[in-house]
């Protein structure tokens, strides 16, 4: 085992690492999208499509510009306007509830389940009491593993709500053996470069069931156009590019491998600091989460500012996400609400930390990590 002592370099993300071995594979695609002249809704982004839609077990799959677009594509998909509301969790990225505002709608949000820091569906069950204009539901996968969907869609079906699964951290997660994304109406991905299925810039995509979902997504992303220059919807400028899909399609051949990857280190995480008797809590799949696919790792303490400086002084890479939930954003405070009314995500944004768990790091940097961890609260 590496000494305390033995200062490492661990970084959060290595993308050098990540993307050495295939680098080769990435060139020779771009060079081919190069040559071809064909950037834009080239045959990569078909074939990108046609093979996202096949891994998540869906007959639809529209690519995007971003994870961000995505949200928005379905969301206008869906028929959300001004003056309905969208019920989602305060506890995820600013796009989830942005997108909600951009497209005029009001979000309204349920608190988390405090273990899996999705949306509690019993909270659900009460805001959507209280919320005569619900015209969709957007529960977050965070994390990578999978919101509690059965009660949840038993809550939208009864009310005749659409769900819309932001899904941009979760790609190949499953819930009680089905893959996320397939099992909302729509489904969000993001290929930002961060995610476990990352591009060499920002890109998303838009998945369904419904053909008549998927043929009016993607008219909306070319400007509500599904025949050129005759528009039936006022959509958007959001296509993917060729040259990301073409790196994606390298990509995507080892994302299972990145996957297994990533819950390996998260087990080794699990055995070197349970029963340590630390004041931490340790992310832990819930029983439907049948495949969580670890785009963070989250440990959570009441010390979590000043672990994350000790860390940093050794050489390891954290990152908080999130530090403010949605309902405390200056931008949002128009909504109405104040401190304490999601004390679940209030006290889980103060006190989460992400630890390395990219599939690039060896069994000595996870060693290494615990072991800083460990020093910290000695």
């Amino acid at each position: 085992m590496t000494s305390v002592s033995e200062k490492r370099k661990v970084p959060l993300l290595d993308m050098r690492a990540l993307h050495q071995p295939i680098r080769e594979e990435v060139l020779a695609a771009v060079t081919r999208v190069i040559d071809s002249n064909a950037f834009i809704m080239g045959e990569d982004v078909k074939l990108l499509e046609k093979a996202i839609a096949a891994y998540s077990h869906v007959p639809y799959a529209i690519g995007c510009a971003s994870g961000s677009d995505a949200l928005v594509l379905a969301l206008m998909a869906a028929g959300v306007q001004h003056g309905d509301a969208v019920l989602t969790t305060p506890f995820t990225f600013f796009a989830t509830g942005g997108s909600i505002v951009r497209v005029g709608a009001t979000p309204v949000f349920v608190d988390i389940d405090p273990l899996t820091y999705n949306m509690d569906p019993q909270g659900l069950e009460e805001a959507i009491r209280r919320t005569p204009r619900a015209k969709a539901i957007m529960p977050v996968h965070l994390y990578g593993g999978c919101a509690d969907m059965d009660p949840i869609m038993e809550i939208a079906r009864r009310r005749g709500c659409m769900v819309i699964e932001d899904g941009a951290q979760s790609i190949g997660a499953e819930y009680k053996g089905r893959p996320a994304q397939s099992i909302g109406d729509i489904g969000c991905i993001s290929f930002f470069p961060s995610k476990n299925l990352g591009g060499f810039g920002d890109g998303g995509m838009v998945l369904t069931q419904d053909e008549a979902h998927a043929k009016k997504l993607a008219a909306l992303r070319v400007h509500g156009a599904s025949k050129k220059y005759f528009h039936e919807w006022v959509g958007i400028n959001s296509r993917l590019d060729s040259l990301q899909a073409a790196v994606l399609r390298v990509k995507l051949q080892y994302l299972d491998s990145e996957t297994s990857g990533r819950q390996k280190n998260a087990a080794r995480y699990r055995e070197n600091l349970s029963g340590a008797g630390l004041p931490i809590v340790l992310s832990s799949p819930a029983p439907y989460q049948t495949r969580h696919v670890y785009n963070q790792f989250v440990i959570r303490t009441s010390k979590r500012d000043q672990l994350k400086a000790h860390l940093g002084e050794n050489g390891i890479g954290t990152e908080i996400y999130y530090p403010l939930s949605l309902h405390q954003q200056v931008c949002f405070s128009d909504l109405g609400y104040r401190e304490g009314d999601f004390p679940v995500s209030e006290k889980a944004a103060a006190e989460v930390l992400a630890l390395p768990v990219h599939s690039a790091l060896s069994e000595q940097d996870v060693d290494y990590v615990c072991q800083q961890i460990r020093a910290f609260f000695a």
